[in-house]
């Protein structure tokens, strides 16, 4: 099926009605008293990778990433975004409990923004931390559009009280660029690869960019996003280590220190360093083929005499959810739910040899919305089928991680996370932000095929 079938497809399962997307659009951004106030445009830009290495993509206001956006938890903000390209767009505020209309999903009846239009989101930033905000259009086969341009950016809410346990922060954004089909296979051992010509951190490689410039003793956050469309990368800062506080702008129950950071699509991971290495070092991805692509930066000492930036490559790979999330829970029969959601997820291969995803047999556009009650506590039993990892997504609300793989890990509190091949998770959510929900695959070639399912509040 083409891209206009299946956006049609998608569509006869929204939330609201075609007629309620006009809701909010206007020419005229007028302030509102007690309100901050932010304006993205989204238009056409030249972004330099590095010199002599241009690409044209959709940014907002010209850059990649978008302007940092630092907002305050629970003070009203009014963001006027205008569309200045030549096909409609969304923005959606990835990790924000707030209602559906300016969450950004056109499923859960989100206003689109035509070209020359303009859209006010207006909404209560909540909670605290590190989200982002970015595109929630379809690309389908088109690898210029959605998440493979540069539409996205940083969101801060800063909390209403900061402990201040780091002097200095830095905000890294991964993101893949040039995408182009390598294969597809109807293997269930091999899925749809997408190949890239460059990764970046914050649009530029390696070689253009500033090194981030450090003092002994100092204590460093780094807050991370992986802002590709499909990867998943892992992370190390050579002569370090890294202290895990919060994923995806959550705090986490046990701050711990490991070696390597995993960073499924759309996830973020805030992390301390303590500066105690002086020296040059490189902060990148494990992967030799992504540091070749451009992914990287240096991490220079101050008073140190300038020498090649050391690369070590991490002895082992320590990543794990379950460091983060305390003591564990026996078992989830315990806990008395309102409804429990198995949820099998296939891949399965069209008559032109195009991955289609399933929910227990059935295409997003095919299935039901999951039924919950305002105040409710619901299970989901996420089981992957597929050869393919799935960065699982859900608007609106966080959910907390009880087990992967058949083994009980502590909560960890989370808005996105990464499903292995043929791997478990147990997750539990309250339904405490009441409106249609979307959750879905953040891979974007996922995504545009249907991997996806609607919550209905009853």
């Amino acid at each position: 099926m083409g891209l206009d079938g299946l956006a049609l497809r998608r569509r006869a399962f929204m939330a609201g009605t075609l007629s309620s997307i006009g809701l909010g659009a206007t020419s005229v951004a007028r302030a509102r008293p007690g309100v901050e106030n932010h304006t993205l445009t989204v238009a056409p830009a030249d972004i330099e990778l590095a010199p002599g290495i241009m690409r044209r993509v959709l940014a907002y206001n010209g850059q990649v990433p978008g302007p940092t956006l630092r907002l305050r938890e629970g003070v009203p903000v009014d963001i006027m975004v205008r569309n200045r390209s030549a096909s409609p767009e969304l923005v959606h505020w990835h990790g924000l409990h707030i209602p559906p209309f300016p969450d950004g999903a056109e499923e859960e009846g989100s206003g689109v923004i035509r070209p020359g239009e303009t859209l006010r989101y207006s909404f209560t930033p909540n909670p605290s931390g590190t989200r982002w905000y970015h595109t929630h259009t379809m690309a389908m086969m088109d690898f210029s559009r959605a998440l493979y341009g540069g539409l996205f950016g940083f969101l801060i809410v800063e909390p209403t009280r900061d402990p201040g346990r780091y002097d200095r922060e830095e905000l890294l954004a991964v993101h893949h660029w040039d995408a182009s089909l390598a294969h597809t296979s109807s293997s269930p051992e091999l899925c749809a690869m997408l190949r890239y010509g460059f990764a970046t951190f914050n649009g530029q490689l390696m070689s253009a960019a500033e090194p981030i410039r450090v003092r002994k003793g100092e204590r460093v956050l780094f807050r991370f996003l992986n802002a590709s469309a499909t990867e998943t990368v892992s992370l190390s800062l050579s002569g370090h280590r890294f202290t895990v506080v919060a994923l995806d702008g959550n705090p986490v129950a046990t701050p711990h220190f490991v070696s390597i950071l995993t960073l499924g699509v759309a996830e973020r991971v805030d992390a301390i360093v303590e500066m105690d290495q002086p020296g040059q070092w490189v902060l990148g991805p494990v992967d030799p083929a992504l540091r070749a692509a451009g992914l990287g930066r240096v991490v220079e000492y101050a008073d140190i005499p300038r020498g090649a930036p050391v690369w070590r490559q991490p002895e082992r790979d320590d990543w794990d959810y379950g460091l983060f999330g305390g003591t564990a829970q026996t078992s989830a029969r315990t806990i008395r739910y309102d409804g429990i959601f198995p949820m099998l997820f296939e891949r399965h291969i069209d008559a032109q040899g195009m991955e289609r995803w399933t929910i227990n047999g059935k295409s997003g556009s095919e299935l039901p919305p999951l039924s919950v009650r305002k105040g409710g506590r619901y299970l989901f039993r996420w089981m992957n089928l597929s050869g393919c990892a799935h960065p699982l997504h859900l608007h609106r609300h966080n959910f907390t991680l009880l087990a992967r793989s058949q083994r009980r890990i502590g909560a960890i509190v989370k808005d996105t996370v990464q499903i292995g091949r043929f791997d478990t998770i147990e997750a539990s959510f309250i339904a405490d932000n009441p409106g249609d929900t979307l959750f879905h695959c953040h891979h974007q070639l996922h995504m545009d095929y249907d991997f996806m399912q609607m919550i209905r509040y009853s």
